[in-house]
């Protein structure tokens, strides 16, 4: 694990497991996005309705867990099922600004409007539920608009948990994706300038040049690397030498988290969701009278 990034191996299982856990991963661990944008205030050139969906598309650092489905038809929300964000800026001019300045940076103030604006407004007595809480946006520098001096913009926004199979917003991961183990064999030893080709011809790391007696000897150290480019085959010297396959049920799991839960976190709430959908199922069958 690095950086939000989650790599793991799954060994021994069904393609179509593997690919349960990447579906549920992707639409059904929920999280907590941007629902409703209440404007009361906004003359920037960006429109309410876009406004509204760059800050829908936010991810807020508050964890799902802690709170309740909104129940539909809601529309005020209370403390155990919505967090409510304010924005509330307005750009002026930088009076001190030299005379012949272009740069805006120099000129106004409050001219980019960034996620690090949102606010935290508590609802009812969570500041009470939540003593220790630090909800905002995951990263603070998410550009939402430009304003020039005299426009402002004013919203209230209500986050509410949900699930990406309803909107993208709510997907917790950036990517999640897997591969088979890559199986690299030599047929035969590759010594000297060949081996020198062979080993530009994979990724860094997974050929490596052994000093054998005297000769350069290539050697596989590290196939998990390979990206599977098949630059080898263009090499008439080499391309029967090597045998590329995949180990067929060794799957190389990556899951880049968008920043809301920990990616192990993630993993770990997917299988809970995978057990309950195998439980669901087979007191499904229970339930079936039998002839």
């Amino acid at each position: 694990e690095e950086e939000g990034t989650l790599e793991f191996d799954m060994v021994g299982i069904d393609a179509a497991i593997a690919n349960a856990f990447r579906r549920i991963l992707l639409a059904e661990v929920p999280t907590m996005a941007v629902e409703k944008v209440f404007v009361y205030n906004n003359t920037s050139i960006v429109q309410d309705e876009i406004l509204a969906h760059r800050l829908g598309l936010i991810p807020i650092r508050a964890d799902p867990r802690l709170f309740e489905y909104r129940n539909q038809g809601d529309e005020e929300g209370t403390e155990i099922d919505t967090l409510q964000f304010q924005l509330k800026i307005k750009c002026s001019r930088n009076p001190r600004a030299a005379k012949e300045s272009s740069d805006p940076n120099e000129l106004y103030f409050n001219h980019k409007v960034y996620s690090k604006h949102m606010t935290w407004v508590p609802l009812g007595n969570q500041t009470d539920l939540f003593p220790d809480a630090d909800f905002r946006p995951v990263h603070d520098d998410i550009l939402v608009a430009l304003l020039r001096p005299g426009q402002e913009i004013d919203v209230l926004m209500h986050c509410v948990k949900g699930v990406g199979k309803d909107h993208a917003k709510f997907s917790p991961v950036a990517t999640a994706s897997y591969r088979l183990l890559p199986d690299i064999t030599l047929l035969q030893p590759i010594e000297d300038e060949a081996a020198e080709v062979l080993q530009k011809c994979f990724s860094p790391g997974v050929i490596e040049i052994q000093n054998i007696k005297g000769k350069k000897v290539a050697k596989v150290a590290n196939a998990r690397l390979d990206t599977f480019s098949r630059e080898v085959f263009r090499h008439e010297g080499l391309k029967n030498l090597v045998r590329l396959a995949r180990v067929r049920n060794h799957y190389i799991f990556s899951v880049e988290s968008t920043g809301i839960l920990p990616p192990d976190v993630l993993v770990s709430e997917a299988i809970k969701i995978l057990m309950g959908k195998c439980q669901r199922f087979l007191n499904e069958l229970d339930s079936v009278p039998m002839d």
